[in-house]
């Protein structure tokens, strides 16, 4: 057909929208062994009980899954002390941060979000037609005076992920509140809370009381850093009418049967979890220290990765990392859309791992 017929076309600003590009996962050509650090994914895998509960699932795949994914969302409330009825299950969070903007965006509205924060935020914004608003971040972290004066009579949404990915810093909730006590009442505060499980600092909350006192607040959280990257499930806690509304745009069978068993077992499997949040706990400082003492700057990070910054010049640059460690079998995060071209994000791994990324770092900046 030639190129020049008509043919259906997307709606305007749909084609100004930068594809999402996910980490690699391969090595190149003739690595035996690959060691996958780009996508934040959990170290010790699933909980074993969340795999046998998968598999019962397997001889009724047939059937169709509960639409509003009760159990899931019970077991979630039980564990949290939340109320099921304020809860969505998703498939992962990024579905969630989507319909929130497909929900309360329109074209001429204004969402806010900080300049290094998770880019599916730009996405959304712009696939519902409204302005993205990036603010500059302080040091790498989020600047609430910044945010709050990048408000204005149009904004409808402040996307804030706590801790934030790339970069591991967090808001202490303090902050959190001051934000939210200065946004107008009509401005949807989205705390998104992906990496909360990991966090271990005492002024730090994922957002669940002020999700479940206010009525322009919602928290997102996902089980994907926990173990079940490949199951996609995501959830929101809010007040009634947002969880209400957004009910009545996501799709009637959104959380697969396997995804929801397999949450269940997961989420109640709390040995599980603390194992999972010890290992990240001990290796996330060890590879700091690790990499601090290789003359490398580490941004402070509170999640189960670090952003590692290179030195300016090509030899030592954070593309010839990248190409230096992929080629052994040492697979990171290049970060450059996030506007860090120098940097790589690295994901805390197996022991084995993040000796082996040590030690080849070790010899990379020697040569």
């Amino acid at each position: 057909m030639k190129q020049d017929q008509p043919r259906p076309t997307p709606r305007a600003g749909i084609m100004d929208i930068e594809a999402y590009v996910p980490g690699k996962s391969t090595a190149p050509a003739g690595v035996t062994k690959v060691y996958k650090l780009s996508s934040n994914e959990n170290p010790l895998g699933p909980s074993p009980k969340a795999i046998e509960a998968a598999r019962e699932v397997a001889a009724k795949l047939d059937v169709y899954p509960d639409g509003s994914a009760r159990r899931l969302r019970e077991a979630i409330a039980e564990v949290h002390g939340l109320n099921p009825a304020n809860i969505i299950c998703s498939n992962g969070s990024d579905e969630i941060l989507g319909l929130l903007a497909q929900t309360y965006l329109a074209p001429g509205d204004e969402a806010v979000f900080t300049e290094h924060a998770f880019m599916v935020y730009k996405i959304y914004i712009q696939a519902a037609g409204a302005k993205p608003v990036a603010v500059k971040e302080t040091d790498e972290r989020a600047d609430i005076d910044a945010i709050l004066a990048a408000v204005t009579p149009a904004t409808r949404i402040v996307f804030l992920a706590n801790p934030n990915n790339p970069t591991g810093t967090y808001v202490p909730f303090q902050e959190v509140r001051r934000l939210h006590a200065a946004l107008p009442k009509d401005v949807l505060l989205v705390l998104d809370a992906a990496y909360a499980e990991y966090v271990r600092r005492n002024d730090y909350e994922a957002g669940i009381e002020l999700a479940g006192s206010s009525e322009n607040v919602v928290m997102t959280r996902t089980f994907s850093k926990l173990g079940l990257g490949g199951a996609r499930i995501g959830w929101m806690y809010g007040p009634a009418h947002i969880v209400d509304a957004i009910n009545r745009v996501r799709g009637p069978f959104n959380v697969n049967a396997t995804a929801i068993e397999a949450g269940i077992a997961a989420i109640r499997d709390r040995a599980h979890i603390e194992r999972s949040v010890t290992h990240n706990e001990k290796w996330l400082a060890w590879l700091s220290a690790e990499l601090t003492g290789l003359g490398l700057r580490v941004t402070p990070s509170v999640g189960n990765f670090v952003l590692i910054h290179f030195p300016d010049g090509r030899k030592h640059s954070a593309a010839a990392a990248d190409e230096y460690l992929s080629a052994r079998g040492y697979i990171l995060r290049r970060v450059t859309g996030y506007g860090f071209p120098n940097a790589l994000r690295m994901s805390i791994g197996t022991e084995e791992a993040n000796r082996g990324v040590i030690d080849a770092l070790k010899t990379f900046l020697k040569s």
